[in-house]
């Protein structure tokens, strides 16, 4: 994909770099009102270079401020594609989607959507428990403020992985609230080793070197 040029041969096809890109849509991405232009938004230069590679961009990345922001500090590349728009919205994407997310139609390639996801809205962090001695902690967290998306996506990784991680909300009852769904170490040791099935695959090599370091530990501690 170049730019704004049209596409008389395009037609979707998923592969895991397609995948892993629709994650990121639907975690730091938007499909604007005008049915035409898609965007990405991040903190993370990093993580706009991937998913340009991913969908074969030549789009310059520009900078942006949010909000009332004046600091342009967040990344941001944006394309027109009217037909692969389309397939989004066919997907269950659709503009403003925040709130208002809801199931998904992925295909075989569940896991490197999942990993695009991660990469945007989700985190693994670690930490020692001081209650009982040599215990170490982490946890894998996905992060939306649509309930009916993250429920849907709890469902899907369950119905793959036969884990069930737990659900709970930031923010109360009030309307920014955020919906985290978290799984502790030994479901999160499934989890990553699906998302990270083989070496080259698309992903944000901050996270994924966290991740290792993590692991590592982990393994160390085992011992």
């Amino acid at each position: 994909m170049r730019g704004s040029q049209k596409y008389k041969n395009y037609k979707l096809k998923w592969s895991p770099e397609f995948a892993y890109a629709v994650g990121l849509i639907t975690s730091d991405g938007s499909l604007s009102k005008d049915g035409r232009h898609i965007i990405l938004v991040s903190k993370d230069k990093g993580l706009i270079d991937v998913f340009k590679k991913c969908l074969n961009l030549k789009n310059k990345i520009g900078k942006r401020a949010r909000g009332k922001e004046k600091v342009k500090k967040y990344f941001h590349v944006q394309f027109s594609h009217s037909r692969l728009y389309k397939d989004l919205l066919e997907i269950g994407l659709k503009p403003n989607k925040s709130l208002t997310l809801g199931p998904l139609s992925i295909s075989k390639y569940f896991f490197d959507f999942l990993r695009g996801f991660f990469d945007g809205d989700g985190s693994c962090y670690s930490f020692w428990d001081k209650r009982w001695k040599s215990s170490f902690m982490f946890y894998t967290v996905f992060c939306s403020a649509s309930k009916k998306y993250i429920k849907w996506l709890r469902k899907e990784i369950n119905k793959r992985l036969d884990i069930r991680g737990a659900l709970d909300v930031l923010g109360g009852k009030r309307k920014n609230c955020v919906y985290q769904l978290k799984y502790a170490k030994k479901e999160s040791k499934i989890l990553i080793d699906k998302m990270y099935y083989k070496k080259n695959i698309p992903s944000l090599k901050r996270k994924k070197d966290k991740i290792r370091k993590i692991l590592k530990i982990e393994n160390n501690n085992r011992k």
